[in-house]
C-alpha cells in the first residue's frame, strides 16, 4: 500500500466525518494549500483508499428500524453434488439481495455473516425463509435481532 503522510491522515479524518467539506475548508483546517489538499484527495481516490462518498441515512426515519445479523452455514456438496459449492460464490449470491447491507465470509462454526435492515421482524422472517434459505447449499441460519445499537460507524481512522 502507498505510504500515507500525516496530512493524508488528517484529510481522511475530516472527509470521513463530513465528505461534503470542500478542499478549501480542509486546507484551512489542516494548514495546507488548497492545491495540495486537492492533489492528496485525487491521489487517494485513484488508489481507492477513498472508495465512495455517501450520505449516512437514519434507518429508523426511513422505516428500516429493525437490524439483524444472520449467521449462515452451508453444505459444500449438497445432495451429493459432484462439484463443491464455493463459499465466495454463495456470499456473492447473498450480496445481490437488496435487503442485504453487508456480507462477510467468516471462520468458526458458521460460514457467512450477513447484516440486514428491515421495516419489521416479519419482513426479516420472510427474507430468511423465502429468499436466503432458497440459495442452493444453505443448510442452516441463525438470526440475531438487534435490540439497541450503541455504536454504528463507517469511520476507520480515529
Amino acid at each position: 500500500m502507498e505510504r500515507l503522510d500525516e496530512k493524508d491522515i488528517e484529510v481522511l479524518k475530516l472527509l470521513q466525518t463530513n465528505c461534503k467539506m470542500t478542499a478549501k475548508e480542509i486546507a484551512k483546517k489542516i494548514g495546507s494549500p488548497i492545491t495540495t489538499v486537492y492533489a492528496k484527495i485525487k491521489r487517494m481516490e485513484e488508489l481507492e483508499i477513498i472508495k465512495h462518498y455517501k450520505a449516512i441515512l437514519d434507518s429508523k426515519k426511513l422505516d428500516k428500524g429493525t437490524t439483524a445479523f444472520l449467521l449462515v452455514s452451508f453444505a459444500y456438496r449438497p445432495g451429493g453434488r459432484e462439484k463443491p459449492l464455493s463459499q465466495r460464490d454463495i456470499a456473492k449470491q447473498i450480496s445481490a439481495f437488496p435487503e442485504v447491507q453487508e456480507v462477510h465470509v467468516v471462520t468458526g462454526d458458521w460460514d457467512i455473516l450477513i447484516k440486514i435492515k428491515a421495516d419489521h421482524v416479519d419482513t426479516l422472517g420472510k427474507f430468511v425463509m423465502d429468499k436466503l434459505r432458497m440459495v442452493e447449499g444453505i443448510e442452516k441460519t441463525l438470526s440475531c435481532i438487534v435490540y439497541e445499537t450503541v455504536k454504528e460507524t463507517t469511520d476507520i481512522i480515529d
